[in-house]
């Protein structure tokens, strides 16, 4: 009766890992959707009185039409023009609109922003947050190197990785883990620390292979 039971828990257990990251992938996207959908409905609704198209095509003709404003948005702060102008009306807007800055840099972290001390564009690190004598690290990610070698790094929580502590450690506080991608160290975290022996030994394995071989 036990082995049954244990046979049926983890038939079960082993389902609802292949079943619930789908079903999660799928809630997301009819998240989004509906979120959306509820944004642009005026111009959806305006598009349909004014032509025969369906709600769906309506969308996302709507959808493409702000892509591609985006699009044209951005190559037109690329030009000389189009950065003066941009510089004047952040500026404009950083002192009118109370929390816009805050905003703007909230956007840029989830969208990659500039540069190379954005959170998407760190490295892994191992974080000794209590001390370089202590043996307790924590997985981090360097988020900017300050001139005189000290690193600002952001520690995940799990299992939500967008939150967490900041830190402004030294030097040897920090070890930079070279062949550990962001995503991956990420991995680990919103997995509760699953997987962090694998992502050690690859980081370790790939720096012993890198080491010049000499010959006696």
């Amino acid at each position: 009766m036990l082995r049954l039971r244990t046979f049926l828990t983890l038939t079960v257990l082993g389902g609802l890992t292949v079943v619930l990251p789908i079903a999660l992938l799928v809630m997301i996207f009819v998240w989004l959707f509906g979120g959306i959908s509820e944004l642009i409905s005026p111009l959806t609704g305006l598009l349909q009185e004014q032509t025969t198209l369906n709600e769906f095509v309506a969308f996302v003709v709507v959808f493409g039409l702000i892509l591609s404003s985006c699009f044209l948005v951005g190559l037109l702060i690329k030009t000389r023009l189009g950065g003066w102008l941009h510089g004047h009306l952040d500026g404009w807007l950083a002192r009118l609109a109370p929390g816009y800055r805050t905003i703007r840099e909230v956007v840029s972290q989830l969208l990659g922003g500039q540069g190379e001390t954005t959170l998407l564009k760190g490295q892994a690190a191992l974080a000794k947050i209590f001390g370089p004598d202590s043996p307790v690290t924590a997985t981090a990610i360097v988020t900017s190197r300050h001139p005189n070698g000290d690193f600002t790094v952001f520690v995940p929580t799990a299992p939500i990785p967008t939150s967490g502590m900041t830190y402004h450690m030294p030097a040897e506080c920090v070890e930079v883990l070279p062949h550990v991608t962001v995503e991956e160290a990420m991995r680990t975290i919103i997995a509760c620390g699953s997987g962090s022996a694998e992502m050690l030994a690859k980081n370790a394995r790939k720096a012993q292979q890198q080491l010049p071989d000499y010959e006696e």
